[in-house]
């Protein structure tokens, strides 16, 4: 890959976990905060409402260029996205658990920790070309 279609490839990346992100964190905040359910459950039902626009948007934007099919990506950024998602929650319940941090603080704190990582494994692995 060139290093114009990487810089492409990093700025889509950009945009669309950051819609994604803003989608969970906002759920997740309103879930807890407002609706009262558990930090733990919060997260979780937040992931799943974040997770179509992530990999729909990464799909068609970020890695347009690999030319996978959804039946090889799909199974692939799920993998991703779940392990990213083990990490996020184990991360962010053991703030909530030793720390003072309020909930929004830690999420916040946990989903900017995870977002690099969920970068490589995505553009490396699900989404890589010719694989």
């Amino acid at each position: 890959m060139s290093a114009r279609a990487d810089a492409r490839s990093v700025s889509w990346f950009t945009i669309v976990g950051a819609a994604a992100a803003l989608v969970h964190y906002l759920s997740a905040i309103v879930l807890e905060g407002w609706l009262a359910f558990s930090p733990g459950l919060a997260n979780f039902l937040a992931f799943l409402l974040a997770f179509p626009v992530s990999y729909i948007g990464h799909h068609a934007l970020s890695f347009a260029g690999s030319g996978n099919t959804h039946g090889y990506a799909l199974p692939r950024f799920l993998l991703v996205a779940c392990a990213g998602f083990a990490g996020n929650q184990i991360l962010l319940l053991s703030l909530l658990r030793f720390s003072q941090l309020p909930f929004w603080l830690a999420l916040a704190a946990v989903m900017v920790a995870v977002a690099a990582s969920t970068y490589l494994l995505s553009r490396f692995w699900a989404f890589k070309k010719g694989a």
